[in-house]
C-alpha cells in the first residue's frame, strides 16, 4: 500500500516568504518616498530656518529679559527676569481684551470668507465659460492688490467728509449718513475692517474651491437629482464631503492669515489704533516700538506664535492625510 501525502502538508516552495518579502518591499518603497519628500523640502526648510529661526530665537530670548532704552543705546546685556514678562502680560486685562477682539474677528472673518468664497465658486460652475473667465480675472486683480493699497482705498471710501460709502448710503430715502464717522462706534469700525479682510480673502478661496469643484463627479450629482434630491441635499451629501480636505486647508490658512491681522488695522487707524481696535499683532508692535517696552512686546509675540502653533499642526496633519490618500 502506497502512502498518500495529506493535502495540508503540501506547500509550494517559497510560499512562506512571499508575504514578508512583499511587506519589506512596500516598507522600503515607502521609506524611499519619504526620503525623497524630505530631500525636496530641504531647501525650503533651510531657507525658513535662516530667515525665521534666528529672529525667533532672539525674540524668545528677549522675552525672558528686561530690555530698556538704556541697554539698547549702550549695547549692554539686559538682565534676565525669567517669566516676569509673561506674568505681567497674562495678568493684564488689556491683553485679554485684545485676545478676545482678535479671536472674535478671526472667527467672523474666516466663516464669512469661506461661506462667500464657496458661494462664488459654486456660482462659477453654473455660469457660461466667458463669464467664469471674467470673474477669475476680476478676482485676480483683487488678490494681487497690495494690502496697503487696499487699506488706503477703504480708508478713503469710508472717510467721514469725502467717503463714497456715506454718499451712497445717504441716497437711501430717510437715511442721512453725511459726515458719518465709522470708527467712532467700535462695532461699525470692526465691520469696515472685517469687510476689507473678507473682500481681499474671497478670491483665493473662490478660485481654489472652484478648482476643487471640478473633481466632483457630475454623474453623482445627476443621479442625486434624478432620485429627487434638492440642490442643498446634493451639496451637503456629495459636494461638501468631497471638498472637505480642501475646505480644511483653506480654512486653516485663513485662520493663520487673519489671526495675524496688522496692515489693515494699522492703515485704517492712521498708525495709532485705539485699544478697542487692537489685535495681537498691532498690540505687540505698539508695546515694543510705540512705548519702548521691547521685552513685553516680545512676550506677546511669543504667546501669539504659541496660539497659532495649534492651527499650524492641524494644517500640517491635514496635508499629510491628503498625501496619504493620493
Amino acid at each position: 500500500m502506497t502512502a498518500v501525502d495529506s493535502p495540508t502538508t503540501a506547500r509550494p516552495a517559497g510560499a512562506g516568504g512571499a508575504a514578508p518579502a512583499g511587506a519589506r518591499r512596500r516598507r522600503l518603497r515607502r521609506r524611499g518616498e519619504n526620503s525623497t519628500a524630505w530631500l525636496l523640502a530641504l531647501p525650503a526648510l533651510i531657507l525658513l530656518v535662516g530667515l525665521l529661526g534666528w529672529p525667533m530665537l532672539k525674540m524668545i530670548l528677549l522675552s525672558f529679559q528686561n530690555l530698556t532704552l538704556r541697554q539698547l543705546f549702550t549695547n549692554e546685556s539686559p538682565p534676565f527676569v525669567g517669566f516676569d514678562q509673561y506674568q505681567k502680560v497674562l495678568t493684564d486685562p488689556v491683553f485679554w481684551t485684545v485676545v478676545w477682539h482678535t479671536a472674535l474677528f478671526t472667527v467672523v472673518s474666516v466663516v464669512s470668507t469661506v461661506v462667500i468664497g464657496l458661494g462664488v465658486a459654486l456660482t462659477m460652475r453654473r455660469v457660461h465659460a466667458w463669464v467664469r473667465i471674467a470673474m477669475v480675472v476680476a478676482m485676480m486683480f483683487v488678490w494681487s492688490m497690495p494690502q496697503l493699497v487696499a487699506a488706503q482705498s477703504f480708508r478713503w471710501m469710508t472717510d467721514s467728509d469725502f467717503g463714497v460709502v456715506n454718499y451712497l448710503i445717504s441716497k437711501i430715502p430717510g437715511v442721512d449718513f453725511q459726515n458719518h464717522a465709522w470708527f467712532v462706534s467700535t462695532p461699525q469700525g470692526w465691520i469696515v475692517i472685517t469687510t476689507l479682510v473678507v473682500w481681499g480673502g474671497i478670491p483665493f478661496l473662490a478660485i481654489t474651491l472652484n478648482a476643487g469643484l471640478t473633481q466632483v463627479p457630475k454623474e453623482l450629482l445627476e443621479a442625486a437629482t434624478m432620485d429627487g434630491a434638492s440642490a442643498w441635499q446634493a451639496l451637503r451629501s456629495i459636494t461638501l464631503p468631497i471638498l472637505k480636505p480642501l475646505l480644511t486647508i483653506v480654512t486653516t490658512l485663513s485662520v493663520i492669515w487673519n489671526f495675524g491681522l496688522f496692515t489693515q488695522v494699522w492703515v485704517l487707524r492712521d498708525s495709532k489704533p485705539e485699544q478697542s481696535f487692537q489685535t495681537l499683532a498691532t498690540y505687540s508692535y505698539s508695546q515694543a516700538f510705540g512705548q519702548a517696552k521691547y521685552s513685553p512686546g516680545s512676550a506677546i509675540s511669543v504667546i501669539t506664535v504659541l496660539l497659532l502653533l495649534g492651527v499650524m499642526v492641524l494644517y500640517i496633519r491635514q496635508m499629510f492625510k491628503i498625501g496619504e490618500v493620493d
